[in-house]
């Protein structure tokens, strides 16, 4: 699985308020008008050599008085974004509403999407022991929940190729549970990836299955079996505790310090869908009890994109957020969409707490990654959440972010843009696509949810 990483919310900038700014004149600032510019004087503040207390104390105060200034940078727009869609009134782009359906190309996704998975099943970085591969969060757990959409919407008849591969795959590793090496090793990859490798691939395994169980109503033997490897490594103690040992390799969306969030949200997305009401099911009781009250709890300091999620299992777990919660959540989101309809992953998956001199330093040596413009992961998320949140379908800004995934998918090519968090990748690569897979995939949740409901 390989995650991103990006810029982040708006905070106060604190420029002149801190000893450790005086480093950084006002005249200076107005000449810092990009990151890589900001990263270069950060660079200097690393190699100034001064007094150690003062060093320490005027390289951090400088250092998060520049990463206030430049988490602001995605938020520009953001500002306006909340009544920038304002400037259409609902009833204005209601009647673009009723050609959705036929305006942006399924075949060419299915295509898309078809022929990004067969590449990661091939891909020898993916290959795992017992001819199996790794199922990653950016293409292949996308791929299985968008492509049953995307075969009803071709009216096609039966399973994919590549589903059928990816599905014999899955339940092949679930089957051979105690045989199969984790996904990462300790010895190759460092302390915990083992732990953190098998508890995040047992939580993606019965997601994939119930997701598949879920189109005929019934729960298979191997879903079951999933499920109890994903029981079995919750976690039960600690703050941790009704969440999963996540995979952590300092990436975001999906492999980053909040992840295990997402994690547990994608948990209870499986149970959620899971057939045959399987959410009763007496032994799991004190498990749900567990995760539910991780995720209430961790719920106020998560990034936007994390309350995403929520938002969308929360429509299917009852209970799990009151209205006002929801409420909330809603209003956020629509407070953050840019003037061009669509949202911005960089500027929604980033808190404070992930600013450091090391991330800076870290974007000099690779580059500042290509993130802060609407994507197509973060746009088509958001729509699929809010739109089974209940929020209308004439709602202005719903139509405007329907517009805007309308409007970009590459029809040459089927996907839709996504981009790296981390670093600048090479689009032609096979890394360069992972998060237009993604985009992709929740591009035509999106689609669909609102061209069938």
């Amino acid at each position: 699985m390989v995650g991103q990483k990006g810029c982040g919310r708006a905070i106060e900038p604190c420029f002149g308020r801190f000893h450790g700014c005086d480093n950084i004149s006002n005249a200076g600032l107005a000449f810092l008008s990009s990151r890589s510019q900001a990263i270069h004087v950060l660079v200097g503040l690393e190699k100034q050599t001064i007094p150690m207390k003062t060093a320490i104390s005027g390289k951090w105060a400088a250092t998060t008085c520049l990463a206030a200034w430049l988490m602001a940078g995605c938020s520009h727009a953001e500002t306006k974004a909340a009544d920038a869609p304002d400037r259409k009134s609902a009833a204005s782009v209601h009647h673009a509403d009723t050609k959705i359906a036929g305006s942006w190309d399924a075949k060419a996704a299915a295509a898309y999407l078809d022929q990004r998975e067969a590449a990661w099943m091939g891909w020898p970085a993916a290959a795992r022991d017992h001819q199996t591969f790794c199922i990653s969060c950016h293409t292949a757990v996308p791929y299985a929940l968008s492509r049953p959409v995307l075969r009803k919407a071709l009216d096609e008849q039966t399973l994919s190729a590549k589903e059928r591969l990816l599905l014999n795959n899955v339940t092949k590793r679930v089957r051979l549970w105690k045989e199969v090496a984790p996904f990462y090793g300790d010895e190759e990859y460092g302390a915990h990836k083992a732990t953190e490798s098998r508890a995040t691939e047992a939580v993606l395994n019965a997601l994939v299955l119930a997701s598949y169980d879920a189109q005929n109503g019934k729960l298979s033997a191997d879903t079951r079996t999933a499920f109890s490897h994903m029981w079995e490594l919750q976690q039960t103690s600690g703050d941790g505790k009704g969440a999963w040992s996540w995979q952590q390799f300092n990436l975001k969306p999906w492999e980053a310090r909040d992840s295990p969030y997402y994690g547990a949200v994608l948990a209870a997305m499986a149970v959620r869908t899971a057939p045959e009401n399987y959410p009763s099911t007496p032994e799991i009781q004190n498990n749900l009890k567990m995760l539910r009250e991780y995720l209430v709890r961790g719920y106020p300091t998560q990034s936007s994109i994390n309350r995403v999620e929520l938002l969308w299992v929360s429509t299917k777990w009852p209970g799990l957020l009151g209205p006002e919660q929801q409420k909330s959540i809603i209003d956020e989101i629509l407070g953050k969409q840019r003037p061009d309809g669509g949202w911005c992953l960089a500027s929604l998956a980033t808190t404070w707490r992930d600013w450091s001199l090391s991330s800076f330093l870290r974007e000099w040596k690779t580059g500042a990654p290509e993130g802060e413009k609407s994507d197509g992961y973060a746009t088509g998320l958001i729509i699929l959440a809010l739109k089974r949140a209940g929020l209308p379908r004439e709602n202005a800004q719903l139509q405007q972010g329907l517009s805007w995934l309308v409007r970009n998918q590459n029809r040459t090519e089927g996907l839709w843009p996504g981009y790296s968090l981390n670093r600048r990748r090479d689009p032609s690569s096979i890394t360069g696509h992972f998060m237009s897979d993604a985009a992709t995939a929740y591009a035509v949740l999106a689609l669909t949810e609102t061209d069938l409901h």
